[in-house]
């Protein structure tokens, strides 16, 4: 006998015998369910306020458990290995899962691999110190002075034209720089609306050498730069002769918000992977 799931019809029919006093193997007969049925029913799917059996409510809650149920049986381990492996890798949910859909192979979202991550790291599982940020160590700055930022009419990033933000156009830049080990690093620059990054090194995080790979990185794009959003590292100091180089607007992101230049922190965090 195949186990059919009981319908809202047959739900109420539990309510009205039950309400006449008929016991639960009594019920199953005239249902022609068996009785365990009817208990597990009844059991599950009682008012939990009163634990009175009303057919609306335990449709709901029937209902609710079977969607929750598909959910959470979408997706099995044999899902989730080619991303544990890409994982292990280092690379985002976000890059696996567009990895994935470029080869035109099936993923679920990066949200649902999170959602995994988090699953397993309740369960004492290790997934995610497989996640770049795992390691990092931040430090609340209290009562800290940002020195590096105190230069006379540079632009705040309130002052940066609205579509800026909402990149509405091309030509918008964000640059920072990656330290290596030593003195030497990289610069790099990241359209907001296409997301076109250009990387470039530099010997030493100077004033001089930043202005020098920026113009050379960005002074022939075939869309004009507009605008070029940096962070308060005193080698953007000499932002002046990058706007002339430009024809474009500085300016500069508050201090300690990396998420006001999210594009290329994130970028940055890629790069770091493989080159620092």
């Amino acid at each position: 006998m195949v186990y059919a799931q009981l319908t809202s019809e047959e739900r109420h029919q539990i309510a009205v015998l039950r309400g006449q006093g008929l016991s639960r193997a009594a019920i199953a007969k005239v249902l022609g369910r068996h009785r365990s049925t009817i208990g597990r029913e009844v059991k599950r799917n009682a008012t939990p306020y009163d634990g009175a059996y009303r057919p609306g409510t335990a449709q709901e809650m029937a209902n609710g458990r079977r969607r929750r149920s598909r959910r959470n049986r979408r997706y099995w381990p044999v899902h989730y290995a080619p991303v544990a492996a890409l994982l292990e890798l280092r690379w985002s949910p976000e890059q696996i899962v567009g990895w994935r859909r470029r080869q035109g192979r099936p993923v679920m979202s990066h949200q649902t691999i999170y959602e995994w991550i988090r699953r397993d790291r309740q369960a004492r599982g290790t997934l995610w110190t497989w996640l770049r940020g795992a390691g990092k160590r931040r430090r609340k700055r209290y009562g800290h002075r940002d020195n590096r930022g105190r230069l006379a009419g540079k632009r705040p990033i309130e002052a940066r034209p609205d579509i800026v933000a909402r990149r509405g156009r091309l030509g918008d830049w964000e640059a920072d720089g990656v330290r290596g080990r030593g003195k030497a690093g990289i610069l790099t620059a990241v359209e907001r609306k296409s997301g076109l990054v250009r990387i470039g090194p530099v010997p030493r995080a100077t004033v001089e050498h930043t202005n020098e790979r920026l113009l050379a990185l960005l002074a022939h794009e075939p869309h004009r730069v507009r605008t070029l959003t940096t962070d308060n590292g005193t080698e953007f100091h000499g932002y002046r002769a990058l706007e002339r180089g430009l024809g474009a607007k500085v300016y500069f992101a508050s201090p300690h918000h990396p998420w006001e230049r999210g594009t290329n922190e994130n970028t940055n965090g890629l790069i770091r992977q493989y080159l620092v």
